[in-house]
């Protein structure tokens, strides 16, 4: 059996995490797709970094309309039998945070998704634009995994459980960790509701806290101390989820904000 190794990343800027050795990284641990999230360039700038490909793949990108905004890629050793970039048309488009690729056969659908969702913690407006993502998402993500092995990546900033952030009951008032954004995640992982994903992460390791985190403030000394959160993920529909062999944070290296969090399939691609 081949396996599928896939890494999401926040990289807080493609240009930024590209000085600090992204592509050397990506050359050593060779994974078959990797999905970004706050690209923060746009295409003119993208190909004059030279970053239109990256450690022999080739890359794919929906840029905000606003420079150094946001904006979402995939790159891929695999060519995609489609490409479906955005979701709503509008507001949310606009800002670049949806790119799917889709890998159809004649045996088989399968789309990987790079997505970054809003974060909310700047204010009541852009929580309040974090709720209208929220509500529109979930009956796209709904539809389009319908019929199709369906990979979510993506900094999705929201911390699901307690067990998912280091300070959760001083966090219980703030985006990220609202009531409202954990009810919307445990209603997207519901097994008997659609549209059903697993959170690939938690089905590997179902009781980690500190070893979890992905993303820490770049504010006094949340690195040096783990005070971190889990906010990127892998959610799967439950035939993928359940061939995950293994999850790896990259904490050794560090080109962002953000961890690398790569897990490998045992399927063939």
């Amino acid at each position: 059996m081949n396996t599928l190794k896939i890494t999401s990343l926040n990289a807080n800027g493609i240009r930024s995490a590209a000085s600090k050795g992204l592509e050397n990284w990506l050359a050593r641990t060779a994974p078959d797709v990797l999905c970004v999230q706050e690209l923060k360039a746009q295409l003119p700038d993208i190909e004059k970094e030279k970053l239109q490909q990256l450690a022999g793949m080739q890359g794919y990108f929906h840029c905000a309309e606003k420079k150094g905004y946001s904006g979402v890629a995939l790159y891929t050793r695999h060519e995609p039998s489609d490409i479906v970039t955005g979701f709503d048309g509008g507001e949310f488009d606009a800002e670049g945070r949806w790119l799917e690729l889709r890998f159809d056969t004649p045996r088989r659908k399968r789309s990987i998704i790079s997505s970054y969702f809003p974060s909310g913690s700047s204010g009541d407006e852009r929580q309040a634009a974090k709720f209208r993502y929220l509500d529109a998402i979930y009956p796209h993500i709904q539809q389009a995994a319908q019929g199709r092995e369906f990979l979510l990546c993506g900094d999705i900033n929201i911390a699901h459980q307690e067990i998912d952030l280091k300070n959760w009951k001083g966090n219980l008032k703030n985006s990220g960790f609202l009531p409202e954004e954990r009810a919307w995640m445990t209603q997207l992982l519901a097994a008997d509701n659609s549209p059903g994903l697993v959170d690939v992460y938690r089905h590997l390791h179902p009781n980690t806290t500190e070893e979890c985190y992905t993303w820490w403030s770049q504010r006094g000394q949340a690195w040096a101390k783990n005070v971190g959160w889990r906010i990127d993920y892998h959610l799967a529909s439950p035939t993928l989820a359940h061939s995950a062999q293994n999850a790896h944070i990259e904490k050794a290296e560090r080109f962002s904000d953000h961890a690398p969090l790569t897990v490998t399939y045992a399927i063939d691609f």
